[in-house]
């Protein structure tokens, strides 16, 4: 039984862990689908605290696992662990049923579920957290309870100060497609395949085939088989989170941004209206000199042309500026205005807007 309470311990430990440290090292990714409840259960007076209660949950979660992992103060932590748990799975529950908000980011960018199984693996996780609160009494830490306490206390400042310094800079570890190193300008489409289902009349026996390799020309065949079903293997699912430039008259740029042989410097800023002012201030001279030496600088945003307008004029920016879509630019780089180097399509570098470099610099380090 010892062993058995140790491997719960063990497992549980390492789910909360790695969920909590990767949705902590990627704050504004967790705020966004923390603001997307708040929509969903039409409580968008919640927005303004969505930072708080990320910072919070993700460093609890964390804590949790901690404590679990390293057997310290299971006895008290044990009664934060059931409902918390309870709170998620029913939160879930209702995602897999009436898809409230498609990707419930459980384990941030790294790891992506449907809601459905979402939804299992916290049944499945309850399966073991059940037991450990059960056993809660059992366990033994080999630290006095003040040390045990002491080390969830270090663990709670350390990892919220390394969420909080996440969240005012870059995510320590970038999970997503608009990461330094990757090519992002695959906008081939991938072959669709088509799979059909017929059913033998006489046995009653189900053959799937790949379209069209299956004998629909033999008559033969054709008088003992019926169709029944269809289903597809679409590989190009989720182009439509691919990212789509336009100029305010719905003019495409993409390819000439993405396929630029030279260098590229975009400035993505998803609303005028929540981006820091101070921030496009500061890139005015680096955009200068870019400019100057002949390379191109945009920004792109999701803002209306009205807003374009009047943010141009009220902040003296001089650089053009396209559309996008929304999540995309949110998922392109963690920081409103934030800046990022591309050359033929390869992410080269990103910056959020509390680190812009000089021009100079960039130009030394990275040309």
């Amino acid at each position: 039984m010892k062993i058995l309470r140790t491997v719960f311990r063990i497992l549980v430990g390492l789910v909360f862990v790695y969920s909590g440290f990767v949705k902590g090292i990627d704050p504004l990714g967790t705020v966004y689908r923390m603001e997307d409840y708040f929509v969903a259960f039409n409580i968008q007076s919640f927005i303004p605290l969505s930072l708080y209660l990320t910072i919070f949950l993700c460093t609890l979660e964390f804590l949790l696992g901690i404590s679990l992992l390293f057997n310290l103060w299971i006895r008290k932590t044990a009664w934060l662990l059931v409902p918390m748990m309870m709170f998620f799975t029913i939160l879930t529950f209702f995602d897999a049923v009436y898809n409230l908000v498609p990707d419930c980011g459980c384990f941030g960018d790294a790891l992506k579920l449907t809601n459905v199984q979402t939804f299992i693996k916290n049944i499945v996780l309850m399966g073991f957290v059940l037991p450990i609160f059960a056993w809660r009494k059992k366990y033994r830490s080999m630290l006095p309870a003040m040390g045990d306490f002491a080390l969830l206390l270090v663990t709670c400042i350390a990892f919220s100060t390394l969420s909080i310094q996440c969240y005012r800079h870059l995510p320590l570890i970038d999970f997503m497609a608009w990461k330094v190193g990757n090519k992002v300008n695959k906008t081939e489409s991938l072959p669709v395949t088509f799979y059909v289902t017929y059913k033998n009349k006489k046995t009653g026996e189900e053959k799937e085939y790949v379209s069209p390799n299956y004998p629909w020309n033999d008559s033969i065949w054709l008088a003992d088989w019926i169709f029944t079903s269809q289903r597809v293997v679409d590989p190009n699912k989720d182009l439509g989170m691919l990212l789509r430039i336009e100029d305010q008259n719905g003019i495409d740029y993409t390819s000439s941004v993405l396929n630029n042989e030279d260098y590229q410097f975009i400035l993505v800023a998803y609303d005028l209206k929540k981006t820091d002012r101070i921030g496009f201030l500061n890139i005015l001279p680096f955009y200068k000199k870019a400019t100057q030496e002949g390379y191109s600088f945009i920004c792109l945003t999701n803002s209306l042309p009205a807003e374009i307008r009047k943010f141009r004029i009220d902040n003296g920016t001089a650089f053009d500026y396209y559309n996008s879509d929304e999540v995309v630019l949110k998922t392109m780089v963690r920081s409103s205005p934030g800046l990022i180097l591309l050359k033929d399509g390869v992410v080269l570098a990103k910056w959020g807007f509390r680190d812009f470099p000089a021009y100079d610099r960039v130009k030394a380090k990275c040309f």
